[in-house]
């Protein structure tokens, strides 16, 4: 947990210290790092941590209505987005996988670990892959097609875009079926160590957005507070009130899983953000202040 409390603070600042000394240059850094990410780093990630998996039929009513609730969040969102703040598409979009996609691993397994033990974390690997990551690769892929500036006019255009800048789906869809002896503790393992590398990846880049978007801003374009107040406000505390509403009823829904339905924004939105054509200062900051109100609860956590 030190570690991530390090990278973070770390990483940030740095991107945020390079903007101001190389400007532009710094800029184009971080639009380099988050397309590396998507079509380099997360795939091999995914696809062995999904080979891995053993999957069996009993896995819970909980991973069903855990998937139920964040469509029902995503939802809210875009008619708090679109109706009521009456934001551009773009920018609804940001709100709306901010709202969604949640730091269930790099955060939330940390947390779960110290507040409910370490017997917790297997349910805490089954929300993050049977919940959240299905979301991410379909939904929020989905919203950024959908949504996004950068994917094509029609609609034709943005389901092209979907299905072929979309590599995590197809990592998915291939550890999905390759026999277990294409992921082998030893790659299992270097892929885990890989996931520490995104870690202070994506917040360097995440600090050069936010300087470089500051630095750029100019008078006519759309305020990003009220957006980033509903976008924190969605992640934090509407997507775990839904789940609870949703589960209460028919199951008591795994403490992990509420735990990771609070985490903070998770690192890929700004990804998909850049890629796409979403609000890239809104996904940038929604990350910044959620992890920032989050981090430290968890490092109280880890402490206690």
């Amino acid at each position: 947990m030190l570690y991530v409390v390090l990278a973070i603070a770390g990483a940030t600042a740095s991107g945020v210290g390079a903007e101001r000394r190389y400007g532009a240059h710094a800029a184009g850094a971080a639009r380099h790092i988050l397309r590396t990410m998507l079509y380099a780093l997360l795939p091999p990630v995914i696809f062995f941590n999904v080979a891995h998996l053993q999957l069996t039929a009993d896995v819970g009513a909980g991973v069903g209505l855990g998937i139920v609730a964040l469509v029902l969040t995503g939802a809210v969102g875009y008619v708090l987005s679109r109706r009521a703040l009456g934001l551009s598409r773009a920018t609804t979009g940001s709100v709306v996988n901010a709202s969604i996609h949640g730091n269930t691993s790099y955060l939330g397994f940390p947390v779960v670990a110290a507040l409910l033990g370490p017997e917790h974390l297997g349910e805490a690997v089954l929300y993050d892959t049977l919940v959240q990551g299905p979301v991410f690769f379909l939904g929020c892929f989905g919203v950024a097609t959908a949504l996004g500036s950068n994917a094509g006019g029609s609609v034709g255009a943005r389901v092209r875009a979907f299905l072929t800048r979309n590599p995590p789906l197809y990592a998915v869809l291939a550890g999905l079926v390759a026999p277990a002896a294409l992921a082998p503790d030893a790659l299992v393992d270097a892929s885990r160590a890989l996931v520490y590398v995104l870690l202070p990846l994506g917040f360097l880049a995440i600090g050069m957005t936010l300087a470089d978007e500051r630095r750029t801003a100019v008078a006519g374009r759309e305020p990003v507070t009220r957006a980033a107040g509903l976008a924190v406000a969605m992640r934090l505390v509407v997507a775990p009130l839904v789940l609870l509403a949703v589960t209460a009823p028919v199951i008591d829904v795994p403490a992990a899983y509420l735990i990771l339905a609070a985490t903070p924004v998770g690192l890929s939105s700004v990804v998909l953000a850049h890629e796409f054509g979403l609000h890239l200062r809104l996904s940038a900051a929604a990350i910044a202040c959620t992890t920032a109100i989050a981090l430290p609860v968890a490092v109280g956590a880890t402490l206690v």
